[in-house]
């Protein structure tokens, strides 16, 4: 659900690069690119197993021509990887930088949970890795928006806010984060997506749209 949501919240216009860091199996990354057919993507990942599949299922997809997934680390230099800085950049970072926050994930499963790095890495990683102008949309906990505010706002700015509530007593577990570097807008937070009614048994319908990516999460 978590990338699915990313990949509803990024937009980019025709002709744009656009580059998803720890892009995994290229779940949010094929979204993207199925609901924008004119723009060209690269996914970047450091797990070769997670990568292999994700080269794979771009080709599974016929995407090749303009998506790309490379191997990468966001806690090298974003120049190390020899591309010009994107239109847009978007992220899924793992939840968690401490091991002892939580229960140990399987090993399989550490990078995807445990942030080694810290947020901090990813959102320095991003920064270097858009343009002046660029957009930078993350999805992450709730708890941590100060986090994502703190570490973002020397060199971004223009932050639009989403809330994602499961329930809308419930209090929010996500948070969709959108910045602009070297934006200057005021803050916005729009109103709250919330996922389900109470004792309803699916998604509202709408949110089970976006998630199937039939269409997207406009930042207005």
């Amino acid at each position: 659900m978590d990338a699915a949501l990313l990949a509803a919240a990024v937009e980019m216009a025709s002709d744009e690069r656009g580059l998803e860091a720890g892009c995994g199996v290229g779940g949010a990354l094929l979204q993207v690119a199925a609901r924008c057919p004119k723009v060209r993507l690269v996914g970047i990942e450091r797990d070769p197993a997670a990568l292999d599949l994700a080269i794979g299922n771009i080709a599974l997809n016929g995407l090749e021509d303009r998506v790309t997934a490379m191997e990468g680390d966001v806690a090298e230099r974003f120049s190390n990887l020899g591309l010009a800085p994107f239109d847009t950049v978007f992220a899924n970072p793992p939840f968690f930088d401490d091991p002892a926050s939580l229960r140990a994930p399987a090993p399989s499963r550490r990078g995807a949970w445990i942030a080694d790095d810290g947020l901090g890495a990813w959102c320095a990683f991003l920064l270097k890795a858009v343009r002046e102008g660029g957009r930078i949309t993350l999805v992450h906990r709730a708890d941590r928006l100060a986090d994502l505010l703190t570490e973002l706002a020397p060199k971004a700015g223009s932050f639009r806010i989403r809330a994602i509530h499961p329930f809308a007593d419930a209090p929010a577990k996500r948070v969709l984060v959108r910045a602009v570097k070297t934006g200057k807008a005021p803050l916005v937070l729009l109103p709250p997506l919330i996922l389900r009614a109470r004792g309803a048994d699916q998604d509202r319908p709408e949110i089970a749209a976006l998630l199937r990516g039939e269409t997207a999460l406009g930042w207005d």
